[in-house]
């Protein structure tokens, strides 16, 4: 098989697969499969929610013993260095073996490892007889930080879907510029601060804006929010992200959707959107071409549904 510039590992309840696999196809234009996924496209694993490593490819062998000899002719020294056996689906190496196959990695690198704080982590695997080696990149979840944001409410969304929704509509593309059009006390604002991308908010309800400004703020973070209806936005977006409303702030019903729905479409190309509602008949309606969906359930108890329409204007 042709070598991959890299492999990913993925992570997240059963409750998550239908979302993990729509940011899958919004960023590598494939689904995860297994937890896993082989790509060219380098992406960074604190960006989402659901990447749990990436090993950066840069020897491949279908035998054990020429990637070994591969590896001493890289003549690696580096101090404080760690390997790690990166296990994916299929792969039939026992733990025992796992175990004498990094040692093998550690003698052929020249410096002292340090298995708790390394300065580099290195990864082995075997995806379908092929044994790869590479630099390990993993997600270091700081974002969870932003749970204890000052201001939130019980029924936003969690940090998981907004992370996926910033990269569905961006499809992972820096560059782009973001809208949240309902953007509440900014969780979606923060992921996409965090990540590093171009976003404003707009919300007409006073408080929620202040207090979304708060929380970005409270991150050191720098993004406009607008107190507006998002039909007096004046700024266009590559996309726009809409959380319909359902909560304590505002009751609303399907003339109130088509009316935010058509008003973002005058902003930006791209819709992103979440309701609890089927609003297929709204979207068709209103123009816009269904490109892609996913159910996402809750974790817990209750059981609660929310459902994510991609869309692009006709």
């Amino acid at each position: 098989m042709q070598r991959p510039n890299y492999i990913y590992t993925f992570i997240y309840d059963n409750y998550e697969s239908e979302l993990c696999k729509l940011e899958s196809r919004s960023i590598f234009g494939k689904e995860e499969s297994n937890k896993m996924l082989l790509s060219s496209q380098k992406i960074e694993p604190s960006s989402s929610a659901f990447i749990r490593k990436r090993l950066d490819v840069k020897l491949s062998s279908d035998n054990y013993e020429t990637l070994i000899q591969e590896i001493k002719k890289e003549a690696i020294c580096v101090d404080g260095f760690k390997v790690e056996y990166v296990v994916l689906e299929g792969d039939p190496t026992v733990y025992k073996k796992r175990l004498e196959k990094l040692k093998d990695i550690g003698y052929s690198i020249d410096g002292d490892p340090d298995y708790y704080n390394p300065t580099v982590t290195y990864g082995l695997c075997n995806y379908q007889g092929v044994w790869h080696f590479g630099v390990l990149i993993k997600n270091n979840f700081s974002w969870n930080e932003h749970k204890k944001k000052p201001f939130s409410y019980s029924n936003s969304i969690n940090i998981n879907i907004a992370k996926a929704l910033v990269n569905i509509a961006s499809n992972a593309d820096r560059s782009k510029k973001l809208l949240d059009a309902c953007c509440g006390v900014g969780t979606i604002m923060l992921e996409a601060c965090y990540a590093g991308y171009n976003i404003e908010g707009c919300d007409i309800n006073w408080k929620v804006c202040r207090q979304s400004r708060e929380n970005i703020a409270y991150f050191g973070y720098s993004a406009n929010v607008y107190r507006s209806d998002i039909k007096d936005i004046a700024h266009n977006y590559d996309a726009a992200i809409i959380d319909l409303p359902y909560n304590v702030f505002s009751s609303a019903d399907d003339s109130t959707f088509k009316y935010i729905i058509e008003s973002a479409m005058q902003v930006a190309h791209r819709l992103v959107i979440v309701s609890i509602t089927d609003i297929t008949e709204i979207i068709s309606n209103a123009g816009l071409e269904l490109i892609d969906c996913c159910n996402v359930g809750k974790s817990g108890k209750v059981k609660f549904t929310r459902k994510i329409w991609v869309c692009n204007k006709e």
